[in-house]
């Protein structure tokens, strides 16, 4: 289980990377014009996931983009950017969901009670 100190950590280390994902998707213009709507914002989240699956199909080879990290592990970081991006802009308090679905997801039974996946 997280410590309430660790938990603080947390969340104070997620929300200042959600400020500076938010800012530099401003700063390239994916903001400009029109309100972005939340389909749109689903959708590409969605995209990043399906774009992992296929870095998985093909054996998850190191990224292009950064060749540290396989395609998997980048893809992976762009939908987490994503949705920080989106929930800076809508003022969501992603950090905290998280730590509180953590602790409630603690509490649920072995696979929630018999569920098969």
């Amino acid at each position: 289980m997280i410590h309430t100190g660790e938990m603080i950590e947390f969340i104070g280390a997620f929300n200042e990377t959600q400020e500076q994902a938010h800012k530099t998707a401003l700063e390239h213009g994916w903001w400009e014009g029109e309100e972005r709507n939340q389909g749109e914002m689903i959708a590409l989240m969605h995209s990043e996931l399906s774009e992992a699956l296929e870095g998985l199909r093909h054996g998850n080879p190191p990224s292009e983009h950064i060749p540290e990290f396989t395609a998997v592990e980048e893809e992976m970081a762009d939908v987490i950017i994503r949705i920080m991006d989106n929930a800076e802009r809508r003022g969501w308090r992603i950090a905290e969901a998280i730590v509180a679905k953590m602790k409630f997801n603690d509490s649920r039974p072995y696979k929630h009670g018999g569920k098969a996946f």
